[in-house]
């Protein structure tokens, strides 16, 4: 009898925002990259995605954490993935993501854009 090959691991993990630090340490420690980071509003709601990959199995953990409102602040994490940086200053440039203490900082000069924040809905205010 052959052995039953494993099936990879593709979960989504609904967090706090005050624990995207802490979720991307734990999978660093437990030996998860980060592949991809990547904002989408959902009518008025900013969500955060976070991929992390497990090369060694192919197991795929995305990490979801819905923000209060576009003004609400988070911390970077390119303390624990350098890398993050890139996404990041994309999430702020392009969808209105504020996030506090990312190195580099590229100050909304990542892309040559005319329009601030462009895939942000309109506020109430503006419109």
């Amino acid at each position: 009898m052959e052995a039953e090959k494993r099936q990879p691991k593709n979960d989504i993990e609904i967090i706090d925002f005050n624990f995207i630090v802490e979720m991307a340490i734990a999978m660093q420690r437990n030996g998860y990259r980060l592949s991809q980071a990547c904002a989408a509003y959902e009518g008025e709601e900013l969500n955060l995605f976070y991929t992390y990959v497990d090369d060694e199995n192919n197991d795929c953990i995305t990490v979801n954490a819905k923000l209060e409102d576009r003004d609400t602040v988070i911390m970077s994490i390119t303390n624990v993935f350098p890398y993050a940086a890139f996404y990041e200053n994309e999430m702020h440039e392009l969808f209105g993501v504020n996030i506090n203490m990312t190195v580099p900082d590229y100050q909304d000069r990542l892309y040559r854009i005319e329009q601030e924040t462009p895939m942000a809905p309109a506020r109430k205010e503006e419109e």
